[in-house]
């Protein structure tokens, strides 16, 4: 998944209340705090091939600040852009799903329809990162993981979503490019 799916974009839960939508701020900073520890979940698979480069990094950092108020929605976006400018960068398949998870978790401030884009990114680098027999497994506890720190507050946002279907499935091959 390289952005949010068109039904993802229009799927009116995702959209805030000053845009007309039923998402309260309250809620749109739980999906940006959980898809940044999403996202911080697998930073280490980025950190270990990459040590100097803190761009996902600074992009959590940036969804939190957000979270907290301390940020404007255009210092997230750009925290995004840079985060997403190091997938790019990365040879990695494992590295640059972090990073792409890092800019979805930071995004998720501009619109809210990133948050489980970032938690799909986090599960597949996890895949990727794998030697192969255990992959999907591995997948599958990352899943769960990410479900346990779901807050109540937005769970039955984010699991009933029906553009979310892609992001439970297998995660694609290793072989296979992300976008």
């Amino acid at each position: 998944m390289a952005k949010p799916s068109r039904a993802a974009s229009d799927d009116r839960r995702f959209k805030a209340v000053h845009r007309g939508g039923p998402l309260s701020l309250c809620r749109h900073r739980l999906l940006a705090t959980w898809a940044a520890e999403c996202a911080e979940h697998v930073l280490p698979l980025f950190g270990e091939l990459y040590p100097h480069d803190d761009r996902p990094r600074r992009a959590i950092e940036t969804a939190r600040a957000w979270t907290r108020g301390e940020v404007t929605v255009g210092q997230a976006r750009a925290a995004a852009l840079e985060a997403h400018a190091a997938a790019r960068d990365s040879a990695d398949h494992a590295a640059r799903a972090v990073a792409r998870a890092a800019g979805h978790s930071v995004a998720t401030a501009h619109m809210a329809a990133h948050a489980p884009e970032a938690a799909a990114y986090a599960v597949q680098a996890v895949q990727a990162s794998g030697s192969g027999r255990d992959d999907v497994m591995a997948a599958d506890r990352e899943r769960e993981w990410q479900y346990g720190c779901l807050p109540e507050g937005i769970r039955g946002l984010v699991v009933i979503a029906p553009w979310l279907a892609s992001a439970h499935e297998a995660p694609r091959r290793r072989d296979e490019p992300l976008r």
